[in-house]
């Protein structure tokens, strides 16, 4: 959805769309699925960090490029 929105719509976009959703990883058990399915948060965070800063938001789960990046070297 991301890539067709970017390729159809690129000229009217203010920001490039987020892509909030789950990480990459087996469906875990329910004891820790906070650290797998995504939660409001986790959308608030991607708007604060990669479209706009919120003025006195506090990011709930790191969510910056650095890190997407680091999860991806890891694998996880």
């Amino acid at each position: 959805m991301a890539a067709k929105i970017s390729q159809f719509a690129f000229d009217e976009l203010d920001a490039p769309p987020i892509v909030v959703g789950a990480r990459n990883w087996i469906t875990p058990a329910d004891e820790v699925e906070d650290a797998f399915f995504p939660f409001p948060s986790d959308i608030i965070d991607a708007v604060h960090e990669h479209i706009i800063p919120l003025k006195g938001y506090t990011v709930q789960r790191e969510n910056s490029i650095d890190d997407l990046m680091r999860r991806s070297a890891e694998g996880v």
